[in-house]
């Protein structure tokens, strides 16, 4: 089957028409999945503003980063199903849009940022923790981030109103 094929069986489901046609489904879906991303996404971007040396420079990084990391992974875990079952409404209309793919596209580069992050300097964070200005490559793993999920948002809002 084709890439095209594949969102065209998606999209023919009874389970897609019927959550697609919710009146009542739908929007909760999609307000679980806004209000998921301002609870992960938004606690990223306050570590990441961390990482860079722009808040809490007295505060170490593990010390900003262990309270938050449930909250954090639960939000993404509800936004990764949320947006999923959005997805499965829609893959069809999904697979037309530009805004789709690039989301796709960042959604990926930040999963490859965050591994390399966790794979690399977050290995040696006891050695930089408590510096106000965490290592160059620490720094640039936030801003990448912050960047990524700017556009991660913006081009699923744009997604939204133009499907």
């Amino acid at each position: 089957m084709s890439p095209v094929e594949i969102f065209q069986y998606i999209d023919s489901t009874r389970s897609s028409t019927a959550l697609r046609e919710s009146y009542y489904v739908f929007p909760l879906v999609e307000g679980a999945h806004v209000i998921s991303l301002a609870i992960s996404v938004g606690l990223v971007i306050w570590f990441d503003l961390r990482l860079v040396g722009w808040i809490f420079r007295d505060q170490p990084v593990s010390a900003v980063f262990r309270p938050i990391r449930p909250f954090m992974l639960g939000g993404f875990t509800l936004s990764f199903i949320t947006g999923g079952l959005l997805f499965w409404s829609l893959a069809l209309r999904c697979y037309g849009s530009p805004f789709f793919w690039a989301k796709m596209i960042m959604l990926v580069l930040a999963g490859v940022n965050i591994a390399i992050y966790h794979l690399t300097i977050d290995r040696r964070q006891t050695e930089w923790d408590e510096s106000p200005f965490p290592p160059f490559q620490a720094r640039m793993a936030g801003l990448i981030s912050i960047v990524l999920w700017v556009g991660i948002i913006t081009a699923g809002r744009l997604m939204a109103y133009f499907l």
